[in-house]
């Protein structure tokens, strides 16, 4: 009996330690997250918070139309759409691990309003207002993408789509690029985005020392017990191996977040056309900013080569 005791007291010990992890990584309680003005912890861009407040008030002027969908496994998930003329090609854009659509793509939407295009910015699943607590790191939410991307094709039938994303939402849209996706969708932009759940997990570690890493498969047990997704179930480096979309990867060469390699491996397995541009000196999720003049030139670029523009 001392036996069995301790041994439930040990899978007890490891269940509640599993779903620590869980909570520490995966689990969003959308506190906060409402507000775009709040960056997320560990934020280490001040100089480029006046620029986007300034962004952000500017895109909070704009007139916009509710959009709901529901996602596959039944979730209710919410976007905003923006409309500058009819007939335009519509860019599809999707925000950052626990970040803000408003804040992450107040750079992206200004250039993608200037260019004439409508938009559809997302809040992805467990953030804003769409439903759902798990942060799935791109595993459900690729399907979220297509499920957002199918709707626009019903809804405006022939219009020319872009995905664009930024840091988890890149790695949602690159992670959705071998899905059936609608023929509407031509191009895909992904700027800061990570090769695969398991690589930035690691990566990452939270702060915590690196000694932590040996740990994820810990960590991959809690996302699905828990979260009841596998992190390893799919990655950008594998999705893009088999896609036939043209890609445009924006990375900054001093991003101390998502590492700049792994864009490069990105580009190195992509099978369709794909174009890596790194932006000297530019942090995490702020290449717009570091030389907003060259970055809105190979945007504008890339969506004219792949007809979505």
């Amino acid at each position: 009996m001392l036996i069995l005791g301790f041994l439930l007291g040990l899978l007890a010990a490891a269940l509640a330690v599993a779903y620590g992890a869980y909570r520490f990584a995966y689990y969003s309680p959308h506190k906060n997250q409402n507000d775009p003005y709040l960056a997320p912890d560990g934020h280490r861009y001040t100089p480029e918070e006046g620029p986007t407040f300034a962004l952000i008030r500017e895109m909070e002027a704009l007139p916009f139309e509710p959009v709901t969908i529901r996602s596959r496994d039944g979730l209710e998930l919410c976007g905003r759409y923006y409309h500058v003329r009819d007939g335009a090609p519509l860019q599809i854009e999707m925000h950052g691990y626990r970040g803000h659509a408003l804040r992450d793509f107040c750079g992206g939407h200004k250039l993608a309003h200037s260019l004439g295009l409508n938009t559809l910015v997302v809040d992805q699943r467990a953030h804003g207002k769409s439903e759902g607590h798990t942060i799935s790191f791109g595993i459900n939410e690729r399907w979220d993408c297509l499920c957002w991307a199918e709707y626009a094709a019903r809804r405006w039938p022939g219009t020319p789509i872009s995905l664009a994303g930024i840091s988890m939402g890149a790695a949602t849209v690159l992670m959705a690029s071998d899905l059936p996706l609608p023929e509407e969708v031509k191009g895909i932009l992904a700027d800061c985005g990570y090769s695969s759940p398991r690589a930035i997990i690691k990566e990452v570690c939270w702060g915590l020392p690196k000694i932590f890493r040996a740990f994820y498969p810990f960590t991959s047990l809690s996302a699905e017990l828990f979260g009841h997704f596998d992190p390893d179930s799919g990655s950008a480096v594998g999705a893009v191996s088999n896609t036939r979309l043209p890609i445009l990867l924006i990375h900054g060469e001093a991003d101390s977040f998502v590492p700049c390699r792994m864009s490069r491996e990105i580009a190195a397995a992509c099978a369709s056309p794909v174009t890596l541009e790194t932006f000297p000196g530019a942090e995490h999720g702020v290449s717009y900013f570091a030389d907003r003049e060259r970055y809105c030139r190979v945007v504008t670029d890339f969506l004219k080569s792949c007809g979505a523009l």
